[in-house]
Formats: structure tokens, C-alpha cells, sequence
């Protein structure tokens, strides 16, 4: 993980005004949100695993499934995933169908992989994208 400090730390809005603005450009909110945080992501590459700039936000008034929400946004950091390659050893050979639905993805191989140095630069491109849209000037 390498932390990309920026001026859109601290910024609060509602989530859907967020998410308007970010899916113009491509991000997407994770799929590993709860009810008071989350993360917007944009998929750099899928080189060897997935490479993302995710830029972190916390519910500050209600819950993330709520209507009107407002959230503030963390420090921007870039994230590699690995993944394992074949069948999941590690399994439980009890696990029934109604649970394998729900399950049915591998563990990464190492969820903090090293990032590749030759994105470094785009996620840093990026993040002062986010702070054009983001600032009002």
C-alpha cells in the first residue's frame, strides 16, 4: 500500500454527489463496503492480481444505505491485490451449497502485494485528477 497525501482528505459531501462526480471518471465503489466506510476504486491494471488507486471514505451523518448520506474522504492510496492461481486449498469440505454461493471466491495470495513502480506516477496523476473534479476553484 503507498499513501498518496492529498488536498481531498477531509472533504465531506453527500455519497451520491461523490459517486456522481467519481463515475465520470471511471471509479467504482468496492464491493467490500459497510455501513459507516467504504472505498471508491479505480482499477489501474490487472498485472499479476489488480492494481488500484482507492480513495477511502467514512460515513459522518447516517448509514452508508441510507438516503442523503454525507461521507468524508481519506488519504488516497495505491493497493496491489495478488491472487492464488488454481483451486483453493484451503477449503472446507463440509460447506454446503447455499454457503458456497455466497463464498466462492479465493482468498489473495497476498492482499498487500508490492505495487508496481511504473504506476506510482499514474496513481499520483490521478489523485490530482480527483482534486480538480473534486475542489471547487
Amino acid at each position: 500500500m503507498i499513501p498518496i497525501p492529498s488536498k481531498i482528505e477531509g472533504l465531506e459531501n453527500e455519497l451520491y454527489q461523490f459517486e456522481l462526480q467519481l463515475k465520470e471518471l471511471n471509479y467504482v465503489i468496492g464491493g467490500n463496503w459497510d455501513y459507516d466506510h467504504g472505498y471508491f476504486d479505480y482499477k489501474i491494471d490487472d498485472e499479476i492480481g489488480y492494481q488500484f488507486l482507492r480513495v477511502p471514505f467514512q460515513a459522518v451523518d447516517g448509514q452508508l444505505d441510507s438516503h442523503g448520506t454525507k461521507v468524508k474522504l481519506g488519504r488516497p492510496f495505491l493497493l496491489s491485490h495478488k491472487y492464488q492461481i488454481g483451486v483453493d486449498d484451503d477449503h472446507d469440505s463440509n460447506i454446503g451449497n447455499f454457503s458456497a454461493s455466497f463464498n466462492q471466491f479465493q482468498e489473495p495470495q497476498d492482499p498487500d502485494a508490492q505495487f508496481p513502480q511504473k504506476y506510482v506516477d499514474l496513481g499520483k496523476a490521478l489523485v490530482q485528477e480527483l482534486e480538480a473534479v473534486l475542489i471547487p476553484s
